[in-house]
């Protein structure tokens, strides 16, 4: 039966385990594009309006949502700079799940051992939907696709023309003006 305990370990999970695995996924392709120049990286988590900037960290106010990473450019353009990239986020997410499941199963951690369980948990349910390949609800390739068709083909083989991440600048602008828009709905809704 579902009780308070458990929704306790929701609410942990869904605004403490989650929103960390997202940041150590979206870090995992910001500390690879930085081997091969990355110009002007951003790791956006949330989405909506920003609560807070730092350097190229962006939070949003619904962070637990989405996120992504996006750059203006690389200096050292290769097939292998991209298949890095993507392979990026899931090194990341595997390096720290098996560094915390080794932690504890060498008896580190025991009273945090739930705690640490369900955050192996979602970095590997955030590996396994990154690692297998297949295009997403939104017709883009997933990074385990991405990856395969670098490898395969040496390519991009889908049919999608939008860049596989978004231009920091682009990334920007729609921000800017998606605030504008919101500026403008309050100050209609103040008239009324």
């Amino acid at each position: 039966m579902f009780g308070l305990k458990d929704l306790l370990s929701l609410v942990i999970s869904a605004f403490i385990i989650l929103p960390v695995v997202l940041l150590i996924r979206e870090s995992g392709y910001l500390i690879v594009s930085w081997l091969f120049g990355v110009i002007n990286p951003r790791v956006t988590i949330g989405t909506g309006p920003r609560i807070f900037k730092i350097g190229m960290i962006d939070i949003r106010k619904y962070y637990h949502l989405y996120s992504w990473f996006s750059y203006d450019g690389i200096k050292r353009k290769s097939n292998f700079a991209y298949v890095c990239i993507y392979a990026g986020p899931i090194i990341a997410n595997l390096t720290v799940a098996f560094f915390i499941n080794f932690s504890v199963a060498h008896g580190w951690g025991e009273e945090y051992k739930t705690f640490l369980d369900r955050f192996v948990f979602y970095a590997i349910y955030y590996v396994m939907f990154d690692i297998i390949p297949m295009i997403t609800t939104n017709s883009k390739p997933n990074n385990g696709m991405i990856i395969y068709e670098m490898l395969r083909y040496g390519k991009r083989v889908d049919f999608n023309n939008e860049a596989f991440l978004p231009s920091t600048s682009e990334v920007e602008k729609e921000y800017q003006e998606y605030i504008e828009q919101l500026e403008e709905i309050k100050k209609e809704r103040k008239e009324k």
